[in-house]
C-alpha cells in the first residue's frame, strides 16, 4: 500500500457556478474573547440560494480576527486566549501605541490567527466538522462593532435540485 492509497476521495458536487451572494454582518463584541458567529452565518447562508459551493468570511479589521475552533468545550477557547496572551502580551513596551497599549498586541494576535476563512457549502449547509464553530476573536480591551463580510459562490439551489 502506498501513501496515496490511504487517501479516500468522495465527490461532493460538480457543476457551473451559477450564483453569488454577499452580505455584511455587524458583530458587537464585549471586549477580548471569542464571539460565535456560526449561527448568524448559517441563517444568512440559508437565504443565499447557494446549494453547493464555497463560503468566504472576511474580517475588515486588523485588531480582530477569525478562526474555526472547538464549539463544545469553552475551556478550549479559554486556553486559546491564554496562549495568545503569552504570545502577544498586553503589558510589553511596543513601539506602536498610538491607539493605546492594547493595539499592537491586537495586531500581533490577528497576524497569528486569520483575517479570512473559506468553508465549503454542501447541500446548502456549512461543511463544518461536528465540533467546529466560526468565531470572531476580539483582541482589543473594550467592546467594538466589527464588520464581517460573507460571500458564497456556487450552484444555485434551483440548479442543484434539477
Amino acid at each position: 500500500m502506498t501513501q496515496h492509497d490511504a487517501i479516500e476521495t468522495t465527490p461532493l458536487g460538480a457543476g457551473p457556478v451559477t450564483r453569488q451572494a454577499s452580505a455584511r454582518l455587524v458583530v458587537r463584541t464585549r471586549g477580548p474573547g471569542f464571539t460565535d458567529i456560526t449561527h448568524a452565518i448559517r441563517r444568512w447562508l440559508a437565504t443565499s440560494g447557494i446549494a453547493d459551493g464555497l463560503l468566504t468570511v472576511f474580517c475588515r479589521h486588523t485588531s480582530a480576527s477569525l478562526t474555526i475552533q472547538e464549539n463544545a468545550d469553552p475551556d478550549v477557547r479559554a486556553d486559546l486566549a491564554t496562549a495568545l496572551d503569552h504570545l502577544a502580551p498586553r503589558n510589553r513596551a511596543y513601539v506602536h501605541a498610538i491607539e493605546g497599549p492594547d493595539d499592537m498586541p491586537a495586531h500581533i494576535r490577528t497576524m497569528l490567527t486569520d483575517a479570512s476563512l473559506a468553508v465549503p457549502v454542501v447541500s446548502g449547509r456549512l461543511a463544518l466538522g461536528t465540533w467546529q464553530g466560526i468565531y470572531l476573536i476580539e483582541h482589543r480591551e473594550r467592546p467594538h462593532a466589527r464588520e464581517v463580510l460573507v460571500t458564497a459562490i456556487g450552484a444555485a439551489q434551483d440548479d442543484a435540485s434539477a
